[in-house]
């Protein structure tokens, strides 16, 4: 635990440098402090227990003849389906149709995870007879917008929302190594590709959830994008910003 909160430690650092030159508000010290200590207690529960011990403990709840909008969840890079937990116990308790993929290979290319998000938008299609709202944390905001592309998409999906998604990259990724790394590089060749292939008008059916403490996804302007509803969560972590009640809540309004 006290190398893991070491570690933290060394991206927080890195996180304050290289953001001193955005736009968005630069954290002062305290909030950097905050979003430090939050993420210290909360990547363990989802690294150390949800994740590879608790991944199946929510199954899909797809209930027929609702005639509810669902939504489909999208885990990011390194992660299963485990991080939603606490979101699918919620949406459950709610009686609101859900499905949470398992984006694989874990390492391979962000473009082959388009279809296992198109089977499980379409699961959630076949059940509710609506488009549904689809929510991806980290990267996999990015593997949604591959989907879209690949897909054509737009009238299938009623609303996305991107939890600190590196959709410009993240300086971060230059220590990546793994082919869905690489593809997460600050303006790198793949991700410019991806932009290149959006038409300018589907980022309006964006929001994006960002902050300026984000320990992996920085500097702050890579998690936004253009005509999108772009949301700022101030002293809040990368994993932390997945259980904010504010995203939560923002999520939820999408689904009426």
């Amino acid at each position: 635990m006290l190398g893991y909160a070491l570690f933290l430690a060394a991206e927080f650092a890195m996180l304050y440098v290289v953001q001193h030159a955005e736009a968005a508000p630069r954290a002062a010290l305290r909030e950097v402090w905050r979003a430090w200590c939050g993420e210290v207690v909360t990547a363990p529960r989802v690294f150390l227990w949800r994740q590879p011990f608790r991944s199946r403990a929510e199954p899909d709840h797809l209930p027929p003849g609702t005639g509810r909008r669902g939504l489909v969840l999208v885990h990011g890079f390194f992660c299963n389906r485990g991080l939603w937990n606490p979101w699918m116990r919620a949406l459950r308790a709610r009686g609101i149709p859900f499905v949470a993929v398992n984006l694989e290979p874990v390492f391979g290319s962000i473009e082959h995870y388009a279809d296992i998000i198109e089977a499980a938008v379409a699961r959630v299609e076949a059940t509710t007879g609506r488009p549904p709202v689809v929510v991806g944390h980290s990267m996999g905001g990015v593997a949604i917008r591959a989907w879209l592309a690949r897909f054509n998409a737009d009238t299938r999906v009623h609303h996305v929302v991107t939890i600190g998604t590196p959709h410009h990259g993240t300086w971060l990724a230059r220590f990546g190594h793994t082919t869905n790394g690489r593809e997460m590089r600050h303006r790198g060749a793949w991700i410019v590709d991806l932009a290149s292939r959006e038409p300018a008008e589907r980022y309006a059916k964006f929001t994006c959830y960002f902050g300026n403490c984000d320990n992996i996804v920085f500097p702050s302007s890579a998690a936004v994008l253009t005509g999108a509803e772009n949301v700022h969560v101030p002293a809040t972590a990368h994993v932390q910003m997945a259980f904010s009640p504010v995203v939560f809540a923002g999520a939820l309004r999408w689904l009426g």
